[in-house]
């Protein structure tokens, strides 16, 4: 087991987060009202360091949630932004595909991500299963317990298709009872999330 801690420093010479004590220290030792504390993963220093000093409670005896192999993640791509639009859901344990889609026209990959959440929620409800769904997409998530694509992109024949799926999927979740569990994946921690189409760079 890995005895390695961060360092979140609130207020210092410098603020941010440490991987070594020594560092930590200088910034703090000397410095009126400094404002400082040890976390056991980097998923809570990140946390504690994002919401704040007087916000973190008990962040700090926080471990990395476990990801869940029994469940499914699902990824877009977009090649430009607006551009050709796909999605995919894989099962997160095995990477085996479950579904996939090529959108014709254009759109975004927030898009993308918003449609491919509510495909695995679909495709859950036809298929009889309950497990929880893998998004790195935060936008997209927020969209889905809204039950809203809030997207700015601009009506068109081009993006006429994907504005049709969108509009599938809203009415699919004002519809039907959302049951299971949408979870962000951590992919600072995690690596790359199982469905992702392995374009980057």
């Amino acid at each position: 087991m890995s005895n390695a801690k961060w360092y979140v420093v609130w207020e210092g010479k410098q603020t941010g987060i440490f991987t070594q004590w020594e560092d930590a220290k200088a910034q703090v030792h000397g410095h009126p009202g400094a404002k400082y504390q040890s976390f056991k993963t980097k998923w809570a220093a990140e946390e504690a360091f994002r919401v704040g000093p007087n916000s973190f409670q008990d962040l700090r005896s926080k471990v990395l949630p476990d990801k869940n192999p029994n469940s499914i993640a699902v990824d877009a791509a977009c090649s430009g932004n607006p551009g050709v639009v796909e999605y995919q859901g894989v099962c997160t344990d095995s990477k085996s595909q479950l579904f996939h889609k090529k959108i014709e026209g254009i759109g975004t990959n927030n898009c993308g991500e918003f449609l491919a959440i509510v495909h695995a929620l679909a495709w859950q409800k036809e298929a009889g299963v309950n497990r929880p769904i893998y998004s790195d997409s935060d936008v997209a998530i927020g969209w889905v317990k809204q039950k809203k694509c809030k997207t700015t992109l601009e009506k068109s024949k081009d993006t006429a298709p994907i504005f049709h799926l969108i509009e599938r999927a809203e009415k699919w979740l004002e519809e039907h009872p959302v049951k299971p569990k949408i979870l962000k994946w951590l992919t600072k921690d995690w690596g790359e999330i199982p469905a992702d189409f392995g374009r980057k760079g």
